[in-house]
């Protein structure tokens, strides 16, 4: 008896110490949609904070806001039918925050949802998240054009640009980034929490963003669950509008997410040149599963600001149906970082609109080759398997910059039907196991510029009768073995000063009729 009472003195004691629910329709927000709630909302976040923490809570209706402050140990929760929708007016993002824009470390307009060195941050709920991006995409499709008819160069700045060039007196970026910054201001990312840590972000739906919608950057630990996200890519198309952007971030896991965007889907990124070595912080430690992603420039996308390094990521278990490309890695020469130790698997593709595959080295074509040092970006240690697609453009490609071949990659048991085939160029160490790749234009394999490549056991069910099903230039040390080809082909390689060995192989069944 003595021992119960014990326990239900506890029990008692951790109900009245819990953390408290701020219901913001009974504290007087407006739920119509007509009046802003932003103070109040702040308000109570900071309240909440003084008491150690608390749960925001939405109850169904809208609710306009401009940028929300986010503690540590503070729970946002929108209700099923709750709508946060976040204003249009460019000044209501004052005043400027320490964030990341683009992979460099700057002074700007505060993302809709912000956060610095707060711990333990949840947004959660059935609700929707509305950034209103509108105006936005306006602004930025306007400034374009007007940068673009002036030679490059603002006419003039205004208010907001001007104060963007005072706060940011200090900042070093390379001449490549040069022009990405004429424009002296910047659509806010969606969600930036920098420098945090034990990030939940689950279930709700997230549309219209400005710019980049979830991108934590400099985190640890970061859920991102069964999660929507929806900005228009066409009529109108939101710029830039990427879904999920962890960025230098440390064990993050994005599962179940449905993500239709106007630019890439989900990107892994750790800064842009030297401010990103001088950061140094790779993303590492990265699971992506059970995600489907349909319009959008890329599925699963690595780079192109990977100055930090990007290591040990598992992409499994994935759709993508309708965008440009499906598993894409980018770099340039300057940027330096490594990436390495990837592995993908389990995935579907369908109507890809341009490369299944992209691994390319060679992202700024007007670069020249030059020694190698720290700005040298690396590729390798990547493996993909057990992936199948229909209705695609192009297989893909590869392509290593001279000082450094894209190398160590292998791909397993695949069956791709595209137009054109797999062209690779300037790469090492290169496999591929159990492949079924077929082109209606072309090989569905071109090698040029490589080196010791393996192909066991491939093929092409499609292939053409008078295009040899792979092609060789300028190749050392291939080895082709276990090959089966039944689709009768006049020759199922040429090789062009190249070294091809030959194991035990068949594929000239038909010709032997």
């Amino acid at each position: 008896m003595k021992r119960l009472l014990v326990c239900m003195t506890g029990l008692l004691l951790g109900i009245g110490v819990g953390a408290r629910t701020f219901d913001m329709k009974q504290l007087g927000a407006d739920d119509k949609g007509t009046k802003p709630c932003t103070a109040l909302i702040n308000q109570t976040i900071e309240q909440a904070s003084s008491e150690g923490g608390g749960t925001i809570y939405f109850s169904a209706g809208t609710y306009l806001t401009a940028s929300i402050r986010m503690q540590s140990n503070i729970t946002l929760h929108l209700e099923s039918g709750a709508v946060l929708r976040f204003f249009d007016r460019f000044e209501d993002y004052l005043p400027f925050v320490t964030m990341r824009w683009e992979g460099t470390v700057m002074k700007s307009l505060s993302p809709l949802i912000y956060a610095n060195g707060a711990d333990n941050i949840t947004i959660t709920g059935r609700g929707t998240l509305d950034g209103n991006g509108f105006k936005w995409w306006e602004w930025e499709y306007a400034t374009r054009e007007l940068i673009k008819n002036n030679g490059g160069k603002l006419p003039s700045l205004n208010k907001l640009q001007q104060m963007w060039v005072d706060a940011n007196k200090d900042l070093r970026i390379s001449e490549y980034y040069k022009p990405s910054l004429e424009r002296r201001m910047f659509r806010p990312p969606f969600i930036q929490f920098f420098e945090c840590s034990n990030i939940l972000i689950e279930n709700v739906k997230i549309i219209n963003s400005p710019y980049w919608t979830i991108n934590p950057e400099f985190c640890d630990n970061v859920v991102v669950h069964g999660v929507t996200i929806n900005n228009p890519s066409e009529n109108p198309k939101g710029p830039n509008t990427d879904g999920i952007n962890p960025s230098s971030c440390r064990n993050v896991r994005i599962s179940d997410c449905f993500i239709s965007v106007g630019d890439d889907c989900i990107t892994i990124k750790s800064g842009r040149d030297e401010d990103g070595r001088r950061h140094g912080r790779a993303c590492e430690n990265i699971t992506i599963t059970n995600c489907v992603m349909l319009s959008g420039h890329g599925g699963v996308v690595i780079g192109s600001e990977m100055s930090g390094g990007v290591k040990r990521v598992v992409i499994s278990n994935c759709v993508f149906d309708g965008t440009d490309a499906g598993i894409r890695l980018k770099s340039s020469r300057g940027r330096g970082g490594v990436v390495e130790d990837i592995r993908v698997d389990n995935i579907v593709m369908k109507n890809i609109r341009q490369n299944a595959f992209i691994f390319d080295l060679f992202y700024d074509k007007l670069s020249k080759p030059e020694p190698v040092t720290e700005q040298t970006p690396i590729f390798r240690n990547i493996h993909l398997s057990n992936i199948t697609g229909t209705d695609i453009k192009q297989i893909g490609y590869i392509k290593g910059i001279e000082e450094m071949p894209v190398q160590d990659l292998s791909f397993s048991n695949m069956n791709m039907k595209a137009e054109i085939g797999f062209i690779i160029d300037t790469a090492q160490d290169i496999r591929f196991h159990n492949v079924d790749f077929t082109s209606t234009k072309g090989s569905p394999w071109e090698f040029s510029k490589c080196s010791q490549l393996i192909l066991n056991n491939v093929s092409s069910k499609g292939a053409l009768f008078e295009q040899p099903v792979i092609t060789f230039e300028e190749v050392d040390e291939a080895f082709l073995g276990n090959c089966y080809q039944f689709a009768p082909v006049k020759a199922f390689f040429t090789a062009k000063d190249s070294q091809v060995v030959e194991g035990t192989n068949f594929w000239n069944k038909a010709l032997k009729k």
